[in-house]
This record gives structure tokens, C-alpha cells and sequence, in this order.
């Protein structure tokens, strides 16, 4: 037989086998090669190419001594129009104060939409202890200074510290501000620094940040973001053209994507806004939730003042603590805290007080030691269950830290009805919609890996599955 008859044979065989492959079980082996052979009147030969062909298409794995395996279906790769986010303008939205990622779920549901570890994964006895303590001390009955509690004050910069390089000029407690959550330093900083002005942010980027944007009239120029960050020449075109003196961005784990900018991106925009006289404002929002990365934060590298850092020990502690906290240098230290007073005048000094509690108890190291090991089985198990039940559910990249998964949807087929579709099947999803500043490239949904019912992944796989047929737009 020669090689043109042979390929048609292999090309006709594999076909013939494709609508097969589509009812077996992911995971199950395929007759032997002869027994192939013997069903297409073929040989060898032609069988083997067969398989190739299925294998190249990802239909199948051949494992050499052990059989040929079926795959899942795979899914088409969505079209990425990302480029667009940096040509089109923003235009004038009210953003919903309260999306899908805070909303209430159901005794009964399968909650993967929220922000929040839950509460398996919080040092629990350590909050209660410190709580108690807290109401029984000092901090019950007397206010804070509006930049904080100074014992919690030096704690934050000397965590900055602990990761600096040598050399590094890192922040005092002098330049450490304590807020009440991430959110009021977000707007605290916000306002006091860019009101009515131009914003370069990440795209997608915290819907939180958006939200303070928008509130303070401040106008919002968006860059892609891609697997390393967004690209510096994108960066710095915005800031130009813009006049923009702020750079809201996540440079570690960022939400809702996970990425984490590579070493050369966090090199190339220090730089930028070096030359540029803008600030970078850091969210550090996941440096407790490094799973194959420890966080390493832009700010303690930096002695010029460009970076205002935001780090929460909300997530991490509790979500009945809020406490965060904001560091900068120079003039515009006093600028926040300034605008922080005219907000808030000062955060509890018991809930500074718990925190402070928590953070310095020797139980607090042995609980971040466990939760690499506990984010990543969580991690693990979910991706495994959405490629195996979802596999048109497209998982962007694999997070190195955070508490999500970035999930774009097949080309087509809308993020709004998939999670309308999979809340009535019991699932809850967040739609993605909420972390874009302008036109989505696609359609995302977030899921977070750090709820508590790992043993119910696999059935929200097919929730989400079940959810994504029945939005596909009918021919």
C-alpha cells in the first residue's frame, strides 16, 4: 500500500473512531492495535497513524507498553482580543456595589463565586483568643491615633523588611497607615491622589478598585494584562498618552486571574514610573497566599516614594477583622492620612488590637506554614474536576498563589446566562464581567479554589458544564 493510500485509510479510520471516543469514558483504554486492525480490515501500520492523528488532536494519550487512553473532548481555544483593551475608550459606567462575588449563597449550594478562604482555612481559635483579650484590655475603652496603632504600625513595616534585599531603604512605622479593610485605603489613597484624574489599572483588575475609581470621578485608562503581567511598553504608552500619574496594579497573584508579573515586568514598570514621576500603587491583597511562590512585594525594593503599598489581613485572619493597612513615603504619606481622618477619623483599637494579637502569636507562623499545602490540594483538585467534567471551560493559567481560578468561556457563549444557568443547578459563579474596567475580550468567570467543599468539585463540574450547553447560542 503505498503512503497516499495509507493516509486516506489512517485519515478515514480516525473519523470513524472520533464519534466513538466522543460516548467512552474519559480514562478508558482503546482496543488493542490488531484488534483495530482487524475491525477496518487495516494494517498496522495504517492503525498506528490513526492513532497519531487522534492523539495530535488531543483525543487521545499513547502510552508506549501500555495502551492507547481517551481523553476528554478539547476544548477550542477562546479567541484572545485582549489588544483591544488598550485602544478602546472607557466608557462612563456605574459599577454594581454589590456583585456577584459578595452575594449570599444558599445553605445547599456550592459556593465557588466568593473572595473569601472559608473558614476551615482561618486560624479560628487564634482570632476568638485574641478578640477576647482585646475586649478585656485597654483598646475597649480608648481611641486610636489616626494612623494607627504604633505596635501594629511596626509590624507591617517590618514585614516589608523581612523581604527587602540587602541594602534596601525600607519603610519606618512612621510611613505605615492602618485602615479599616482594603477597600477604604484603596479610596483613601484614591481620592487623595488622583480625584477627577487619569488611572492606568491592569485589565481585568479588582472590581473593589474600579468601584473607588469611579467614586472619586477618577478616569480609567486600562492595559492587558497577560501569563507575566501587562506589557511595560503598554504601560508606559498609557501614562503618556494620559497625562496618568497613578498605576493601580497586583504585581503578585492578582485577582481575579492569579498572575503574577515576571521579574522583567516588575523591573521595566518600576522604571517606567520612576521616569514618568508616578506612583505605583501596590495591592499586596495575597501575599499570605503563596502556594509555589513566597509574595515578594515591589515595595520593599523601593526607596523613592513611587510606591504606595496596600496590604489586608482581612482575607487571611478574618473577614470580621478588618484591618489593612497602607505604606508610603514623602508628601503624599500625609495626603492619605490627611484624607483617611476626613473619612473615618481612626480604625477600632480593638480590632487593631486582635489583629496585632493574632499576628504576633506563635501560632500565627505554624498556620501560614499549612496553608501552601492546603491552597494547592484545593487548587489541584479543582482544576482536575474542571478539566475533566467542563473541559470547554478554558483555565487561563495556573495560579502560583491566590484563592482563584480565571476561567474564559468558549467563543459565544455568555458568562451572565452560565452562572444564571448554574445558580439554579445549585452552583454559584461569579461572572467576570465585574473585573474588567471596558469591553471584556471574552467571557470569564472567576472560581475560587478555597471554599471548604472539595469532595463537591466534581459535581460542580458538571453543573458548569451542564450550564455552558445550555447557553450556547442555538444555530
Amino acid at each position: 500500500m503505498n503512503d497516499g493510500i495509507r493516509a486516506s485509510s489512517a485519515e478515514r479510520i480516525a473519523t470513524a473512531m472520533l464519534a466513538r471516543l466522543a460516548e467512552a469514558p474519559v480514562g478508558s483504554r482503546l482496543p488493542s492495535t490488531r484488534a483495530i486492525a482487524a475491525e477496518f480490515s487495516a494494517s498496522p501500520v495504517t492503525v498506528q497513524r490513526a492513532l497519531r492523528l487522534l492523539e495530535s488532536r488531543g483525543r487521545v494519550e499513547v502510552r508506549p507498553g501500555d495502551g492507547t487512553f481517551v481523553l476528554g473532548q478539547p476544548a477550542a481555544r477562546p479567541t484572545d482580543r485582549s489588544w483591544q483593551t488598550a485602544s478602546l475608550p472607557v466608557p462612563a459606567a456605574v459599577l454594581d456595589p454589590t456583585p456577584a462575588a459578595l452575594a449570599e449563597a444558599p445553605g445547599d449550594a456550592i459556593a465557588l463565586h466568593a473572595g473569601y478562604p472559608s473558614g476551615d482555612l482561618l486560624p479560628e481559635r487564634l482570632v476568638r483568643t485574641a478578640l477576647v483579650r482585646a475586649a478585656r484590655g485597654r483598646a475597649a475603652l480608648v481611641r486610636s491615633s489616626v494612623a494607627g496603632d504604633p505596635g501594629l504600625r511596626d509590624w507591617f513595616a517590618a514585614e516589608l523588611r523581612r523581604t527587602a534585599g540587602a541594602g534596601s531603604a525600607t519603610p519606618s512605622a512612621h510611613d505605615v497607615m492602618i485602615t479599616a479593610g482594603s477597600q477604604a485605603g484603596l479610596h483613601a489613597v484614591i481620592a487623595a491622589v488622583a480625584p477627577g484624574s487619569p488611572v492606568v489599572v491592569e485589565s481585568p483588575t479588582y472590581w473593589g478598585a474600579l468601584l473607588a475609581l469611579h467614586s472619586v470621578g477618577a478616569r480609567v485608562i486600562p492595559v492587558p494584562s497577560g501569563p507575566s503581567g501587562p506589557d511595560p511598553a503598554d504601560v508606559e504608552r498609557a501614562i503618556l498618552s494620559s497625562g496618568a500619574r497613578v498605576f493601580y496594579a497586583q504585581p503578585t497573584f492578582a485577582n481575579p486571574s492569579g498572575v503574577s508579573w515576571s521579574a522583567s515586568t516588575r523591573e521595566r514598570v518600576l522604571q517606567i514610573v520612576r521616569q514618568h514621576g508616578a506612583f505605583l500603587l501596590e495591592d499586596d491583597w495575597a501575599h499570605d497566599f503563596g502556594i509555589d511562590a513566597a509574595a515578594r512585594p515591589l515595595a520593599a525594593t523601593d526607596d523613592s516614594g513611587h510606591i504606595v503599598y496596600l496590604r489586608s489581613l482581612t482575607k487571611v485572619v478574618s473577614p470580621a477583622i478588618r484591618v489593612a493597612a497602607v505604606v508610603a513615603r514623602g508628601p503624599v504619606r500625609d495626603r492619605i492620612l490627611a484624607r483617611l481622618s476626613a473619612e473615618a477619623m481612626y480604625v477600632s483599637p480593638l480590632l487593631q488590637a486582635a489583629a496585632l494579637d493574632v499576628v504576633t502569636s506563635p501560632g500565627w507562623q505554624v498556620h501560614l506554614r499549612a496553608l501552601p499545602r492546603l491552597l494547592r490540594a484545593r487548587r489541584d483538585q479543582l482544576i482536575v474536576s474542571v478539566r475533566a467534567g467542563a473541559p470547554s471551560a478554558h483555565i487561563t493559567s495556573v495560579p502560583g498563589g491566590g484563592l482563584n481560578l480565571w476561567i474564559q468561556l468558549p467563543d459565544g457563549v455568555s458568562a451572565s446566562a452560565v452562572t444564571a444557568s448554574a445558580r439554579a443547578g445549585g452552583l454559584l459563579l461569579a461572572d467576570g464581567a465585574s473585573w474588567f474596567p471596558s469591553e471584556q475580550p471574552g467571557q470569564f468567570l472567576r472560581l475560587n479554589y478555597a471554599d471548604s467543599a472539595t469532595d463537591r468539585y466534581d459535581e460542580a463540574a458538571r453543573i458548569l458544564a451542564a450550564a455552558i450547553e445550555d447557553a450556547r447560542p442555538t444555530s
